[in-house]
């Protein structure tokens, strides 16, 4: 594993040693000083940075991901709009001509294009009355003279793509075509309540138990879903579902970057969960495939919960968080455990006493207001919230267009998941090289131009349009990877978990809008595609502002942040030794 970054957080390898080893040296030192710790990387290095243990923690925190990328994206088969047109009853006495000439064309999105209406027909008792007496349309009667009125007989639609959605179902278009987007921004509204909650419940409990607690609420809401009477009842569900979900991938995100060592961070948190995600949801277009109703999709999504149950005993509590709470004694049974499993014998003190201000800190009940107490970390906040913000709703919103595109459904969603996969390998090669502000300015402004783009393609070059969508999911679905990870680096440990959970609901403001960036459509193929450009555009400028972690090492407490804006400073922390310095930092 040599060839993985050195540190984990950039290629300066000889800052991020001087710095541990600046810290051993002086942990050395303090021995004989009560209430001192030193870096908690440099006191578990032993273990190594690839045996059994890192192993074992690596693949099974990445395999948590494995069902959210097919969850979280199910509603583009779940609720599939197929082809419709208004319902003509079969028991009416029509002539075929009047049968087949029943609904009105209507002007498509593309100029001059016609197609028969989705939401009107001609009057039935009109056309009964022309029927009878011979009247052709179109030759004896002027279609446009004809009274028209709504699918007061409900709608006829196209089975050649889904059996059964829970648009067919419910009957969603039309006057109520806006219930679709709104399902997907309840289940987003879940991901802003999961992300406020279990972000302060993580750090006060743990991250271990809400990971699991959260796991199995998604499992079995989900099961829930697959017998939902009514659509009220099918979104209240999928709330919850939305909920858990965000809780158990941000527990299990932070939980992988306070147990693997400097070098794996960054491969977790850029390929390992992101990979299980996409391979998540690269399996979601298969199974739609081959299970086109609604019910019995869901059914069998939710049935990947039950591979978790055994993991529970092969994932231990992060030591991090145990030291955080002051409970030495079982963050170094952790440690001697992974020891043995790697088969190295550990030293008989772990942790040297902590320093007084992360002992400070750990009696301290930290929560989502301390993210705003100080102007430095205020600013990294908000600015981070923003661009949390468009990065959601860019991702988001292509994720959920892919029923849109022009040609099959399933191979559109099967090709958007597909370019995450080389996304996530571009974003570790990114962070492995190249600075933090460098990544995310470069991946959102390339996104954004592309978008802006496609409104500037012919109609006609549908399939250049779509390459166009897919190198901007590309360049979007990298920065997402980018940003989970580089918030998870600024923010110090007494915050971590409770910084990526807010984060992660601010943004789902975002991610609540998104369906309806997509719902523009109806006014102008090109609008969602100018908003989402404009939008990832500004936000690729505003991350230039932002603190550089590139080459520093995690900080404990929240003086040990990165200085906004981060374009003015760039130093590496250096550990307060009274609470007068940490105050005055805060």
């Amino acid at each position: 594993m040599e060839h993985f970054l050195v540190g984990g957080f950039g290629t300066d390898s000889r800052l991020y040693s001087s710095v541990l080893a600046e810290q051993a040296i002086g942990s050395a030192l303090l021995e004989t000083q009560p209430g001192d710790m030193s870096d908690y990387d440099a006191e578990t290095a032993f273990l190594g940075e690839w045996g059994r243990f890192q192993q074992q923690v690596f693949y099974l925190l990445c395999l948590t991901a494995f069902p959210n990328g097919f969850t979280a994206l199910s509603i583009v088969f779940v609720a599939g709009t197929p082809t419709h047109r208004c319902l003509i009853p079969a028991h009416l006495n029509l002539s075929a001509a009047w049968r087949n000439s029943s609904i009105p064309l209507e002007e498509d999105q593309i100029p001059g294009a016609l197609v028969p209406s989705k939401c009107s027909r001609y009057k039935v008792d009109a056309m009964l009355g022309y029927s009878d007496i011979g009247l052709l349309p179109g030759v004896d009667v002027n279609l446009s003279h004809v009274p028209r009125e709504g699918c007061v007989d409900g709608w006829e639609y196209d089975r050649s793509n889904y059996i059964s959605t829970i648009v067919t179902e419910w009957d969603l278009v039309c006057d109520d075509s806006w219930k679709k987007p709104l399902t997907s921004s309840v289940y987003f509204i879940g991901f802003l309540t999961g992300s406020f909650i279990t972000g302060q419940l993580s750090d006060r409990y743990g991250r271990k138990i809400v990971l699991f607690l959260t796991l199995a609420i998604q499992a079995v809401f989900s099961f829930s879903q697959a017998f939902a009477p009514s659509w009220t009842v099918f979104c209240t569900l999928f709330f919850v579902v939305g909920l858990a979900q965000i809780s158990y991938y941000v527990s299990a995100f932070v939980l992988g970057m306070e147990l693997l060592n400097p070098r794996m961070r960054t491969v977790f948190s850029t390929v390992g969960m992101c990979m299980f995600f996409g391979l998540g949801y690269m399996l979601l277009p298969l199974l739609g495939f081959f299970i086109r109703d609604w019910r019995k999709l869901m059914l069998s999504l939710s049935l990947f919960g039950l591979l978790f149950v055994p993991v529970w005993w092969l994932i231990p509590e992060s030591p991090r968080w145990l030291l955080s709470r002051g409970r030495v004694r079982d963050a170094e049974a952790i440690i001697r455990a992974a020891a043995k499993k790697n088969k190295i014998e550990a030293p008989p003190v772990i942790f040297r006493p902590l320093q007084k201000e992360l002992a400070s800190e750990k009696t301290k009940a930290h929560n989502i207001c301390d993210l705003l107490r100080s102007p430095n970390i205020r600013w990294i906040s908000i600015t981070l919230w923003l661009v949390w913000n468009t990065v959601t709703i860019a991702y988001f919103a292509l994720s959920l267009n892919t029923s849109n595109l022009h040609g099959n459904v399933y191979f559109n969603c099967f090709l958007s998941a597909l370019v995450e996969m080389p996304a996530y390998t571009a974003s570790w090669i990114m962070f492995r090289w190249y600075s933090r502000r460098l990544c995310l300015f470069s991946t959102l402004f390339t996104g954004g131009l592309f978008l802006l783009l496609i409104q500037l393609i012919p109609a006609h070059l549908i399939y250049f349009a779509i390459t166009l969508e897919m190198i901007g999911k590309f360049a979007i679905t990298t920065a997402f990877a980018i940003m989970y990870a580089y918030t998870a680096e600024v923010y110090p440990t007494v915050l971590r978990n409770t910084a990526v959970g807010t984060c992660s609901m601010v943004s789902r403001i975002g991610s609540i809008t998104a369906p309806f960036f997509i719902y523009l459509r109806s006014y102008s193929v090109s609008l969602p595609y100018i908003l989402m450009g404009s939008l990832t555009v500004l936000s690729g400028l505003l991350s230039l502002l932002l603190p550089e972690s590139y080459g520093m090492p995690l900080p404990d407490t929240i003086a040990q942040m990165q200085h906004f804006p981060g374009c003015c400073r760039r130093t590496p922390y250096t550990l307060s030794n009274t609470e007068e310095e940490e105050k005055a930092a805060e």
